[in-house]
């Protein structure tokens, strides 16, 4: 949403983690599927379903302190940006339900004001406290949860001249709206860190 161009917080980058005060929200984006028709034995009736593969991971070889710095960095921003991503994720979908709902074009606008001043009164306060490294990430988490960009988000909610206005704001902090996230290539360990995190395995 348009809360996305203020994470890049004039924060220090952080050698030593909290980590006893980071949000503990994650939900694991798990996908059930029932068969239309139940197996029926012996007069009992079975439904079956099928149950999403869940990845397992060999153990990391570090091969340096900097390594093993590097990687409880990534984890400690995941764990601190992820549960941001998916609330995200939450109020964009029960945004579009409420609109849908909506008679008419006047009382959507109304209600996209109303969505954009709660967004800017709950995030602002996390997103100032974020560090670069760490808006740089959330914006890749929310294309991630969301199956849309930052940008994408603003735009169909806020018109394109607003997506362009926050776009050029990221760029002056090196960053885009645009970013996608790519799991099988430059996201891969991201991505091995968040399914990590969403199962509680780290």
């Amino acid at each position: 949403m348009s809360c996305t161009a203020s994470v890049f917080a004039q924060v220090p980058e952080q050698d030593e983690y909290d980590w006893q005060n980071l949000p503990r929200e994650y939900s694991l984006k798990l996908t059930r599927y029932r068969y239309p028709k139940p197996i029926i034995e012996n007069g009992d009736t079975m439904w079956t379903y099928l149950l999403p593969e869940l990845p397992v991971y060999a153990p990391l070889k570090f091969k340096n302190e900097k390594q093993i710095r590097k990687y409880n960095k990534l984890v400690y921003n995941v764990k601190k940006v992820l549960p941001i991503a998916q609330r995200v994720n939450a109020i964009i979908k029960e945004t579009y339900e409420t609109l849908e709902m909506l008679p008419d074009k006047k009382s959507k606008e109304e209600h996209i004001k109303a969505v954009e001043r709660d967004i800017k009164r709950q995030f602002t306060p996390e997103m100032k406290k974020l560090t670069y490294s760490q808006g740089k990430l959330l914006i890749k988490l929310v294309d991630r949860e969301c199956n849309q960009s930052s940008y994408e988000i603003v735009k169909a909610f806020f018109g394109p001249a607003r997506a362009a206005f926050y776009q050029i704001f990221a760029w002056t902090m090196r960053a885009s709206l645009k970013k996608k996230y790519d799991s099988e290539n430059d996201d891969k360990m991201v991505e091995r860190v968040v399914r990590q995190v969403e199962l509680g395995l780290i």
